[in-house]
């Protein structure tokens, strides 16, 4: 639940330098956890092909990305278990390659390649109560996106009124960098899968039924996902 101290937070946060950004972080992302609703650089990391990333390696795929519209800093991979670390792995499937594939219960989003293998992201997922599973598809997708709390949202925390209007996109942003709006049969579903600059909340059940991951993943992810792509949720 978004507390009074969080939204203050959060408005604060606009005016915080960037090397003061990141403590605020974990509030700020508050948000899109009690809502009912991510290349250059990242390029050069591309996905670890073995099953052990190091932990250098890791700082390097998830060092800061500075030419962004709104730098995005480093994370700190010693707060990620390093099997959530992004990596090239087998996985059998009948889906098309490019598909999606949200597995809730590992806390894993698989986007499938072209030779039996997949990238592998450590991921965020719904709390208890608000997980579901499903086919759906990539109905838009957005840089640095204006969050706006659902109506649901704001009946049941008054306190995320303020920004029935909209949240602009930043890094106080619970949307992040970059956003995948998933829908179905043409209606957008209200879940998203998002950039997350909270490395605590992966592998954790925290969402209003979002996916999360790290904002340098979604980024990687992202570049790589084109509208219609379809997304299968798996059950929890």
């Amino acid at each position: 639940m978004i507390t009074d101290r969080e939204i203050t937070a959060a408005d604060a946060a606009r005016n915080e330098s960037l090397a003061d950004v990141r403590p605020g972080l974990l509030h700020r992302r508050a948000f899109l956890f009690g809502s009912a609703a991510g290349l250059g650089a990242l390029g050069l990391a591309g996905c670890a092909t073995s099953d052990h990333m190091s932990h250098a390696e890791a700082a390097r795929v998830y060092g800061a990305v500075p030419q962004e519209k709104f730098p995005i800093p480093a994370v700190d991979v010693s707060k990620v278990d390093p099997k959530y670390y992004r990596r090239t792995v087998r996985y059998e499937t009948k889906e098309a390659p490019g598909t999606i594939i949200v597995d809730p219960g590992s806390y894993y989003v698989y986007r499938v390649e072209d030779d039996g293998t997949a990238t592998r992201y450590g991921a965020n997922v719904g709390r208890d109560g608000f997980r579901w599973s499903g086919d759906a598809y990539v109905g838009r997708k957005a840089e640095w996106a204006t969050w706006t709390p659902p109506k649901e949202m704001i009946k049941r925390q008054p306190e995320a009124a303020k920004y029935a209007r909209g949240m602009p996109g930043g890094l106080d942003n619970p949307l992040g960098a970059r956003t995948l709006y998933l829908y179905q049969n043409g209606a957008y579903t209200l879940y998203t899968i998002y950039a997350s600059s909270d490395p605590e909340s992966i592998g954790t059940g925290v969402t209003s039924g979002c996916v999360g991951l790290l904002s340098q993943d979604m980024i990687h992810l992202y570049a790589r996902t084109p509208v219609k792509t379809k997304v299968v949720v798996l059950p929890a």
